[in-house]
């Protein structure tokens, strides 16, 4: 197999990654700033506050996971410190809390930052820093770039890619379609209709018969909404946040627009977006699923859901069961897990990204079956398969075959 100038130059940064200053050894350990003995410190910002405080319930999960694991003697003896600040989804108020957390905090590492505009606003930062952006919480695909971001990883599938997939169900399943397009203003929304029209095709471009646009900050979607009707489009591709996606929903109910609706996985909780929409308006929806979801009974009987549950009503008992950025949080919390425990005394930043980047066939607790954790030093896209699911009555049914992206 041929090495590409890409991947020389990715293995050229991975190489620089042991460049990083202010390790301390003693006893066989090497530690980076935010370790010792006893203790592993992790940064994070989420939204608890503003439109998109939905998405709070991760970074509270986050933190639950981590007490679970403190609670149970900690990763090789170390209690983790997951120290969380509200940032609003305001990237200049993420900036400043970023830096307090690697400059005041001295964190080991920023871990699940959440947010497109939030993260791209530090990632420059952090890579100049040396200091670990990790398994952020955005399926950009920009936090695939070894080469030029050795620092930085995503976790869940890239949005381009979901979006590409969307594209090509539309045009296998639906007769004559005509599409509409919500987007969120940002580098996420621009990076799903950039991969929605890659997976149309060029000569297929022409379909999106209407294509709009709002801000993180509007207070509702709803005039978006009514132009997209009065397009006459029978397809609707609902890239929307989960407030905004809700509201998209609810008002494409109210005013009899009916079309094949397609969602981001961003906004497929039950809990946060469907119910608030209304569950008659939810109805045949479709998604793309990576994880298993809360309200799928199919899972009741597996260890993972199991073990999940009993998580949630020890350490996470206020939140909701049915809400799937639970579930989000649980897993990509277990994949960091897993990575700080391979790093056993070796506990520097470079070893940390080193460990992230030696994934090979990780299952971890509620993927879907057959889907796999792959990474490598060219490849920092962790999660690369899905499978389609529609809503019924209360919950999500999944249909198809896995569609995978390794070796994206």
């Amino acid at each position: 197999m041929r090495t590409t100038r890409r991947q020389l130059l990715a293995k050229a940064s991975w190489l620089a990654l042991g460049a990083t200053t202010g390790v301390h050894r003693a006893f066989g350990k090497s530690y980076d700033p935010g370790v010792t003995d006893t203790e592993i410190k992790l940064g994070h910002t989420n939204p608890y506050s503003g439109n998109l405080s939905a998405y709070g319930a991760i970074g509270k999960a986050i933190a639950a996971y981590w007490n679970m694991v403190n609670a149970n003697g900690g990763i090789n003896g170390r209690k983790i410190d997951f120290i969380s600040y509200d940032d609003g989804y305001v990237p200049a108020k993420t900036v400043e809390l970023v830096r307090k957390l690697v400059e005041e905090d001295q964190v080991f590492a920023v871990f699940q930052l959440l947010g497109t505009p939030t993260n791209s606003a530090v990632q420059k930062y952090m890579n100049v820093k040396k200091v670990p952006q990790l398994f952020v919480a955005t399926g950009a695909s920009k936090w695939g770039n070894p080469e030029e971001f050795p620092w930085t990883m995503g976790w869940q599938p890239d949005y381009n890619t979901e979006a590409g997939l969307y594209a090509k169900h539309i045009l296998a399943a639906v007769n004559d379609p005509k599409i509409a397009v919500l987007w969120q203003n940002d580098d996420s929304g621009k990076d799903y209709v950039d991969g929605f029209k890659k997976g149309l095709g060029k000569e297929n471009e022409k379909l999106i018969v209407a294509n709009t646009s709002y801000e993180a900050t509007d207070p509702t979607v709803d005039s978006q909404i009514i132009q997209l009707k009065s397009s006459g489009a029978n397809v609707f591709f609902n890239d929307a946040a989960p407030k905004s996606a809700a509201q998209a929903i609810r008002k494409a109910h109210e005013i009899g627009w009916k079309p094949a609706h397609y969602l981001a996985n961003v906004s497929a909780s039950v809990k946060s977006v469907l119910i608030p929409a209304g569950l008659e308006a939810s109805q045949g929806i479709i998604t793309a699923a990576y994880l298993k979801d809360p309200t799928d009974t199919q899972w009741e009987a597996a260890p993972d859901y199991k073990a999940w549950k009993a998580w949630m009503e020890k350490y996470n008992p206020n939140a909701s069961l049915i809400d799937s950025f639970n579930v989000y949080a649980y897993s990509v919390s277990a994949t960091m897990h897993e990575v700080l425990k391979r790093c056993g005394d070796e506990l520097t930043r470079a070893n940390l990204m080193k460990q992230a980047a030696s994934l090979r066939d990780l299952e971890i607790p509620m993927l879907l079956p057959g889907i796999k954790i792959n990474t490598s030093p060219t490849d920092f896209y962790p999660i690369q398969s899905v499978r389609l699911q529609r809503f019924k009555g209360e919950t999500w049914e999944l249909f198809g075959d896995i569609i995978s992206n390794e070796g994206h």
